[in-house]
């Protein structure tokens, strides 16, 4: 049996409740009566289901009246045909939690959200056929999404506002007139089953990037044509745009960019407060619906951030509300404008989160023998050639792949990935001694010696699939040959790594009888694990972890892949660390995995305050 969380408004009777287009005055009608919305984007999945109630009251308590949700359906589905709805997945919750709060929702459930998600919310087990096209009519990809759609939108159903819940609108697809392949079929078969599904009241929409292009391959009739933009446009010339795809109905930018995302190596995003303050209100004298992209970003946990360049682990996005959710000037700014057009709640705005900073906590090396049995214990999978992550249907973190030197390289002999085909970083060690990294468009060759019969081993990881643009197909792992001089390295032994599945286990902490110091090497070069103990305080509050002097790598606080650091590359210095992830009364476990060095001083250190900025200083 399936069980229905009721929404708390059902109790109105269905028919009293109504919300749609009046195409003759160009707005929206609730139940009758002229309505604008005034809405911010937050992603449960970027935040601590403890922290869903704070975001969306700090939202509420703004002035927003609705809130914007994407739905990342590899989220949901990470394994074919396994739907997961619980916990931090747990979309039904956050949806009562927002209609409790006061806010009701615009959803945009995809199949794809694009998000700076990893794949764009596409589950890369799709990947499975190599020539699959996402996004268009291609057979295997539509059976995909339609059984993706039927579990989702029944559960959405009863959620719509004419159903007595808080959904008044649902996107179909996203940015699709950005995508090359411009296929109207596709958009009229996802038509056909959002109607299907959702009924023939509901207010379907979609939203496009602020061209003739994107708005004449996004759109298509019997959906709502919306648009979005920043400060960087004028408002009156884009809404003239959505005004030739759409000539009657409300004025609508579905996507006001309030930041922007932050890529490694580059500085972080900043969008001036005052723009912000002063387009939003002249969109809103307009009489536009504005959502504000984003209102909070969260963080990308794990391995969910998208690339092509890849995107950091914070997804503050220069929000009005930080990636810890605290309110920042943009938000009292966005405020002060918002009163300017509607009644705000009354009362204070809640406090930030509090934070402390729990210091310094030493890390030792984790030495084992039998590291590889540890963390796969499956064993190897032997092949002539090399097989992608997709082939060995392991499809997030990392994979080994070890094979033995063909020959006598006495002399420094070329290592090279000729086809570009490392994806994304490939970490080479020959017996053991490490000797460097080969990156994906950027270091395609290194040097090699060794004895014949040596060890090589080549520890590959996958930094986030592309989650925009035409390279949506992002195979993972070696994808094309190894070259050695003129020798194609062959007869290869690839492990799929579980490193998630061990740490959340318990290890390393739990198993260190098995340390083994005598099998450890002093060197602090190349990949290897660090473990270390926060102790208890007595409290579990936020706080952000700096790994000064460290290379590149992953953290694990209490099994929880908190996700990726790179501070060498910046401009993120700090990992936020939730208070709910943390123990009051237990020692918390910190794992560590190092990929290129380690520091000599091997401590990492907890600060009470963000360090999203490079150039902000070394503290």
């Amino acid at each position: 049996s399936v069980r229905v969380r009721i929404p708390t408004a059902m109790a109105m009777a269905s028919g009293t409740r109504t919300f749609s287009i009046d195409y003759s005055h160009d707005r929206f009608l609730k139940d009758g009566a002229p309505f604008q919305y005034i809405s911010g984007s937050v992603h449960y999945f970027r935040i601590p289901r403890a922290y869903w109630k704070d975001r969306l009251l700090k939202m509420y308590m703004t002035g927003l009246n609705a809130a914007q949700v994407y739905v990342p359906w590899n989220f949901h589905e990470t394994i074919q045909g396994v739907y997961n709805f619980t916990g931090d997945r747990d979309l039904e919750h956050f949806l009562d939690l927002a209609n409790r709060t006061g806010l009701f929702v615009i959803l945009r459930p995809g199949p794809y959200i694009c998000a700076e998600w990893e794949m764009g919310g596409l589950p890369a087990w799709l990947l499975q056929k190599p020539n699959i096209m996402v996004r268009t009519a291609d057979p295997d990809y539509l059976q995909a999404v339609n059984d993706w759609l039927a579990v989702l939108l029944p559960k959405v159903k009863p959620w719509l506002y004419g159903n007595g819940g808080n959904i008044l609108s649902v996107q179909v697809e996203n940015e699709y007139g950005s995508y090359f392949a411009c296929d109207y079929n596709y958009m009229r078969h996802l038509r056909a089953l959002f109607r299907y599904f959702l009924g023939d009241d509901t207010i379907l929409f979609t939203t496009d990037g602020n061209t003739n292009r994107e708005m004449t391959c996004g759109t298509l009739q019997g959906l709502y044509a919306t648009i979005d933009f920043g400060t960087d446009t004028n408002a009156s010339v884009a809404f003239d745009r959505q005004r030739r795809f759409e000539p009657r109905g409300p004025l609508v930018n579905s996507e006001f960019y309030t930041g922007w995302l932050d890529h490694w190596g580059e500085q972080h995003a900043h969008v001036d407060t005052e723009k912000v303050s002063n387009m939003l209100g002249e969109m809103l004298s307009m009489g536009a619906s504005v959502n504000m992209y984003m209102f909070e970003g969260g963080t990308n946990f794990g391995y969910w951030n998208g690339a092509y360049r890849s995107v950091v682990t914070s997804y503050d996005y220069n929000a009005p509300l930080s990636e810890a959710g605290d309110p920042t000037d943009k938000l009292l700014a966005i405020r002060e404008v918002i009163k300017k057009f509607r009644d705000i709640p009354l009362g204070p705005m809640p406090p930030a989160t509090p934070k402390f900073a729990y210091g310094f906590v030493a890390m030792k090396k984790v030495g084992i023998a039998t590291l590889l049995d540890t963390i796969s214990p499956q064993g190897p999978v032997k092949s002539q050639h090399l097989l992608t992550f997709e082939e060995m249907k392991q499809y997030y973190g990392y994979m080994l792949y070890r094979t033995k030197l063909p020959r006598m390289v006495s002399d420094p002999t070329p290592l090279i990935s000729p086809l570009n085909g490392i994806h994304d970083r490939a970490y080479i060690s020959i017996n053991g001694m490490y000797l460097g990294f080969l990156e994906r468009d950027t270091q395609l060759v290194i040097n090699v010696t060794g004895q014949e019969g040596d060890q090589m081993d080549v520890l590959v990881e996958n930094m986030g699939r592309v989650n925009f643009g035409s390279k949506i197909n992002d195979f993972k792992g070696l994808v094309s040959n190894l070259i050695l001089g003129g020798d194609v390295l062959t007869d290869w032994q690839i492990y799929s790594l579980d490193i998630d599945g061990t740490i959340a286990g318990g290890w390393p902490h739990s198993g260190v009888k098995q340390h083994q110091p005598g099998m450890m090497s002093n060197s602090t070069e190349g990949p290897a694990f660090y473990m270390g103990m926060l102790e208890p305080t007595g409290f579990a509050w936020d706080t952000f972890l700096k790994l000064r002097g460290w290379t590149k790598g992953q953290v694990w606080i209490n099994g929880v892949n908190l996700g990726r650091y790179w501070p060498q590359r910046g401009p993120q210095q700090t990992l936020y660390v939730p208070g709910p992830l943390l123990s009051s009364s237990q020692p918390n476990n910190i794992t560590v995995l190092e990929l290129e060095g380690a520091p000599v001083d091997t401590r990492v250190v907890f600060l009470d305050r963000a360090q999203l900025d490079s150039t902000m200083g070394t503290s």
